[in-house]
């Protein structure tokens, strides 16, 4: 997977066109591996997106390796923190159907073609590049805590028994969404990945007297 680069990257000066800069590249390569995947996209591809010369291309990254840790960070940040948000704002069985309906109407949009970004990510690199491994695992271990909250809060409202195991049941959803976007990856269709979610909060319902729209 990683490409040396032949020019010895530097330290890149943080200005803030440095930091533009850096952004766009970054963003550009998140963009082109979430459709080519991290194998089929090249720096000469990235620099050609983005517009920046390969000079600047190495003054931020010295290798692809690098690049595409950045490119974690980036992809990561925009997945943990936008289900932060949703996440957040779900204290009731009938907030956990609207959080599942917006998952699958955003996966709906392309048809659930490129799968999730992190797992894509986690696919490709994680047998070859120890810290972006790391990177990932710490990704999805903070995305099963934002669950474990969504849970303590049911708990609190006596909506799931005080003696769930909410670590095992935040994992089970984390697995069903993950699960999900690869089966609706592979099918070209979301609706395989609504019914592993589905299943999920299924289960979660058997744990309550509550009905899911309340």
């Amino acid at each position: 997977m990683e490409e040396i680069l032949t020019t010895a990257a530097q330290p890149a000066q943080r200005t803030a066109r440095g930091v533009q800069t850096r952004g766009r590249i970054v963003s550009t390569a998140a963009e082109l591996m979430r459709v080519r995947g991290v194998g089929g996209t090249t720096l000469d591809d990235i620099v050609r997106a983005s517009g920046v010369s390969k000079s600047q291309l190495y003054s931020h990254f010295a290798d692809k390796a690098a690049l595409v840790r950045a490119v974690i960070e980036y992809v990561g940040e925009r997945t943990v923190g936008g289900e932060r948000e949703r996440l957040g704002k779900v204290k009731s069985f009938a907030g956990l159907k609207r959080w599942r309906d917006g998952l699958i109407a955003n996966n709906a949009l392309e048809q659930g073609r490129y799968g999730c970004a992190l797992g894509s990510l986690a696919n490709e690199v994680s047998d070859h590049d120890v810290v972006a491994r790391a990177q990932l695992q710490a990704l999805f271990t903070t995305w099963g805590e934002l669950f474990e909250d969504v849970l303590r809060r049911f708990q609190s409202n006596e909506l799931i028994p005080a003696d769930a195991d909410v670590a095992q049941l935040a994992t089970g959803l984390v697995a069903a969404v993950q699960g999900g976007y690869l089966l609706a990856q592979t099918a070209g269709d979301v609706a395989p990945m609504a019914a592993a979610v589905d299943v999920s909060l299924a289960h979660l319902q058997l744990l309550s007297n509550t009905d899911l729209a309340h």
